[in-house]
């Protein structure tokens, strides 16, 4: 197939750190038929350390957008699009809403948007204005996509979206990647010995994966288990308060921070147990990896997660604190409710 056959696709996202978007936009980018799809990639803000992760080089534009509302955003991608001639724009979360209007005055053929979950400036998506936002531009849409059916409830119920304009993708994972392997030698690599029980967790440190309250439950236990290990892997805007609580709740070096990792399918099978704390979630491709890994799951009972499957799904009790709750799933004590 010649290329000017090929569908050009231009995906529009905020950036391109590592996180589940990316995770998913890389391994949409570099499984797709190349006979059949060019892939281009825009960065209203700038790019990040995913592009190393796509198997060949494409071309990735950055519109250095400015904290909060750039006048400018929409002019620049209008631009690029009439210079780039995709024939798809997928635009992805609300820090790329302009790019939907960029696609039609740049007159796209085809514009697809995807919502994936939340942050903490909107952490359950209820914000009058962006939803009453949200309702407008789904007017410029030809079709929108939920990663999980809570999304595609909420995108429904909540933004009043017609039922068939949305449609829900599941993440996938790649299970002859993410597998059970052979843990002893990875086990000493990172300094831990076949004793101990490692609890585990992946994703940016970030105030909406709630990593602090997985660290407030794991110094609940550390003195029920010597033997017990908590490692994090990722990096991000919270990554230094983390290290400051666990000085402050003297966990010393039970806890480990790895990290942004290449590796995690190997770092993976290190762990004993897969957590995931998060406040909320559309569908986790962590714990998605971690169940393909073997690992037993613990998660919240927010979003996608009651979605993924066969795992403990923490409800939280009101009367005890979540830290509680969270570490009861682990000693077994009755505080909190599997779902």
């Amino acid at each position: 197939m010649s290329n000017h056959q090929k569908i050009k696709i231009l995906h529009v996202l905020h950036s391109f750190n590592m996180g589940g978007l990316e995770n998913g936009v890389v391994n949409l980018i570099n499984y797709s038929d190349q006979n059949f799809f060019d892939h281009e990639i825009c960065c209203v803000a700038k790019s990040g350390n995913a592009a190393l992760r796509l198997k060949e080089r494409i071309p990735i534009y950055e519109m250095h957008k400015m904290e909060g509302n750039d006048w400018r955003l929409i002019p620049k991608l209008t631009r690029l699009m009439k210079n780039v001639k995709p024939d798809i724009v997928h635009t992805r979360n609300w820090g790329t809403v302009d790019g939907i209007v960029a696609a039609k005055l740049a007159r796209v053929q085809a514009v697809v948007h995807g919502e994936h979950g939340w942050n903490m400036d909107d952490p359950m998506g209820q914000n009058i204005r962006r939803r009453i936002a949200r309702k407008l531009l789904s007017g410029m849409v030809n079709h929108l996509i939920a990663v999980s059916g809570d999304i595609k409830k909420w995108m429904i119920n909540s933004i009043g979206i017609k039922n068939t304009k949305v449609s829900k993708i599941l993440n996938g994972v790649n299970t002859d990647k993410f597998c059970q392997k052979d843990n002893l030698g990875i086990r000493n690599s990172l300094g831990f010995s076949s004793e101990d029980i490692v609890i585990g967790t992946v994703g940016r440190l970030d105030p909406i994966k709630d990593q602090r309250l997985l660290l407030q439950a794991f110094s609940r236990l550390k003195y029920e288990k010597k033997n017990l290990r908590l490692v994090f892997v990722g990096d991000g805007p919270e990554k230094r308060n983390l290290e400051s609580m666990r000085k402050r709740l003297s966990c010393g070096d039970r806890v480990v921070f790895l990290g942004e990792r290449d590796d995690v399918d190997k770092i993976l099978s290190a762990f004993d147990l897969f957590v995931l704390p998060s406040r909320n979630e559309g569908i986790s491709n962590t714990i998605l990896e971690a169940m393909a890994t073997g690992l037993p799951v613990i998660a919240t009972d927010v979003g996608g997660n009651p979605e993924n499957g066969d795992m403990i799904v923490v409800e939280m009790n009101p009367r005890v604190s979540r830290s509680s709750a969270l570490a009861s799933k682990a000693t077994g004590f009755p505080i909190a409710k599997i779902a």
